[in-house]
């Protein structure tokens, strides 16, 4: 007999028999999700949000005073720093801060596969930020307290020279072609440009008042710095080392609160750098081309500060410390999709490469 069109079935495609042959959700027949490393400083770990979901899916325990993140160039390891100095901040009184508990210093290293803490390596005292030089095998950790850059080998976790970088280093970065690694120098005013082979300063780069982070342009030739106290982005030539422009973000109100550029991430397509701004909860846009502010988003946020851009550049995350948790915006609106319980005192974030 004939069967009627509607009674006819369709013989399974492939990827619908392969999807059968193996368990719901995984990998080839679930949707990628966008992952994301959270340090919680007052909770003393990784979380890790699964951002699409709007969802915690671990709690990895690392340490004191997890902030600095960095994922290893293959993508196994996360390194985080570590801190036994107690928290302070503006206005605090050091003096009635409890004492320094120096053995929790170090760069915890985390297995991503596992979620698992593996070891920690030593860091020198009190390190806040750090990068990884391009071979891997090197950390270059900045040591706020005694006014350093510790060379940390990787391998066997010591520290194997120190290089004097000015007074309150905090943000550290590698040039992209890996010859010359940037720290910022708060209580200067300046950048230290250190030749990574020679471990010597070969610059010291004028910014705005308190630098915090440097961040590349995709081809290395431009770098900008994010300067709390300033409300503005320093601009400078990473060949000459000097400085080329400067970027003012404007408070969202005349007599209103004063941006505080914080943490930069350089959107995948290197046209767009995103800047947060601390304590007046925006996001600063501005066109690398151009050097020049075309919007900010606003209320992402309760003083954002670590900030992370998706793979596909349609997300920008922000962790919000005071508030606990992160903000998911949608960067063709500027609007917060999804805010996201993180952890106590949300610092960094790292985005997960996608798989």
């Amino acid at each position: 007999m004939r069967l009627k069109p509607s009674s006819i079935v369709k013989a399974p495609s492939f990827r619908s028999l392969l999807c059968l042959s193996v368990l719901a959700g995984a990998a080839g027949c679930s949707h990628p999700h966008t992952e994301l490393y959270v340090s919680a400083e007052d909770g003393g770990e990784v979380v890790l949000v699964d951002a699409d979901r709007g969802e915690v899916t671990a709690h990895i325990p690392v340490g004191k005073r997890p902030r600095g993140m960095k994922l290893s160039r293959d993508g196994k390891l996360l390194f985080v720093a570590l801190s036994g100095s107690p928290r302070g901040g503006p206005g605090v009184d050091e003096s009635k801060l409890p004492p320094a508990d120096r053995s929790a210093d170090g760069i915890g290293v985390v297995d991503v596969a596992s979620k698992k803490l593996l070891r920690t390596l030593k860091s020198g005292q009190d390190p806040e930020a750090f990068d990884l030089s391009l071979d891997g095998k090197t950390l270059f950790v900045s040591n706020e307290e005694t006014a350093e850059m510790s060379v940390v080998d990787v391998a066997s976790g010591e520290v194997r020279a120190k290089v004097p970088v000015g007074h309150e280093p905090e943000g550290v970065s590698v040039r992209p072609d890996g010859k010359v690694v940037y720290v910022t120098a708060e209580a200067d005013g300046a950048v230290f440009a250190v030749d990574t082979s020679a471990l010597k300063v070969i610059a010291q780069i004028p910014t705005g008042p308190r630098p915090r982070a440097v961040a590349f342009s995709s081809d290395g030739g431009t770098a900008f710095v994010t300067c709390e106290n300033g409300g503005t982005v320093t601009v400078f030539d990473t060949g000459k080392n000097t400085v080329s422009g400067s970027v003012t973000i404007p408070p969202k109100a005349e007599n209103g609160p004063k941006p505080r550029p914080m943490g930069a991430a350089l959107a995948p397509d290197g046209r767009t750098l995103y800047v947060s701004t601390g304590r007046i909860g925006s996001v600063a846009v501005i066109d690398v081309a151009s050097r020049h502010l075309t919007r900010q988003f606003d209320g992402v946020g309760a003083r954002p500060w670590g900030v992370g851009v998706s793979a596909d550049g349609k997300h920008v995350f922000t962790a919000n410390g005071p508030s606990n948790d992160v903000s998911v915006i949608d960067t063709s609106t500027g609007e917060v999709e999804k805010r996201i319980k993180a952890g106590r005192l949300p610092w960094g974030i790292v985005v997960a490469p996608a798989h």
